[in-house]
């Protein structure tokens, strides 16, 4: 729970000076807050920024091809320095959805897990050293763990389905 005074926010464990120069340590007694008219409000409900702009807002799922008012599509700006202007470009303007993010996020993830072992796979290929089959089945988890998630992600019609993809990952550990 949280407090206001006169509408705003407060926190009774600071001090506090009224209007007529009453200093109080603290408002954490609720005979003095109720005095000078404080009064405890339910904290706003609470909502997983990665996915809601607000309560009840989800962001977008899919990517959307962006157009002005008139429905003509728009296209990436340049800046060009023999006109001294922003030009369109031949790419058209596209909002990245939820689902593009997530789907970066699961190759950065993936990528970031199998660097440590890529030294492996390069000395495989220069040299013909085997690499150990701890670190193989490791690196193949990796990728069906990835592939998984991405064909997860890509199947989801709606937030809530797209959240319980994310919190299902099952990266494997290395050993």
């Amino acid at each position: 729970m949280s407090f206001e005074l006169n509408g705003k926010p407060i926190n009774i464990y600071k001090a506090y000076t009224t209007a007529d120069g009453i200093k109080y340590a603290n408002l954490r007694d609720a005979s003095v807050r109720e005095a000078l008219g404080v009064v405890e409000v339910a904290d706003p409900e609470a909502y997983d920024q990665r996915f809601y702009w607000g309560v009840d807002n989800p962001k977008l799922l899919d990517d959307r091809e962006e157009s002005d008012e008139e429905g003509n599509p728009l296209y990436v700006k340049v800046y060009d320095p023999v006109s001294e202007s922003m030009v369109d470009t031949d790419v058209r303007l596209v909002t990245k959805g939820l689902k593009s993010q997530w789907i970066a996020q699961v190759k950065a993830t993936a990528g970031s897990l199998l660097a440590a072992t890529d030294w492996m796979v390069i000395r495989k290929a220069e040299r013909d050293v085997a690499i150990p089959a701890a670190t193989v089945a490791y690196r193949a988890a990796v990728v069906a763990e990835a592939d998984r998630l991405e064909t997860a992600i890509l199947a989801c019609t709606d937030v809530p389905g797209l959240i319980a993809v994310v919190e299902a990952q099952a990266w494997p550990k290395a050993e």
